[in-house]
């Protein structure tokens, strides 16, 4: 499986073509985004698919020099785990 991806948003269809997994990251300001939700369907979950997306999302958020906050509870929970992809986030 694979991750597609356009400006603020990176997902994962099925074969059919359905949406299955998707994080969002909205732009918030000039250089920072927001993430705000991560979805994993029923079917994926269990996996590591939402650690995954959020990983993504931070190497994505990363190569363009962005900074992000987390709005999304997951992404909360997963930067705590992962103090290494801290430096992404923007101090208060």
């Amino acid at each position: 499986m694979e991750f597609k991806s356009e400006s603020g948003r990176i997902w994962l269809d099925d074969e059919s073509g359905n949406m299955i997994a998707e994080i969002t990251y909205p732009q918030v300001s000039d250089d920072v985004v927001n993430i705000s939700r991560t979805y994993v369907s029923r079917v994926l979950r269990g996996q590591g698919m939402a650690s995954k997306l959020v990983q993504a999302a931070v190497d994505d958020i990363r190569a363009k020099g962005q900074k992000a906050t987390a709005g999304c509870s997951y992404a909360v929970s997963w930067f705590e785990q992962h103090p290494e992809c801290t430096d992404i986030l923007k101090s208060e």
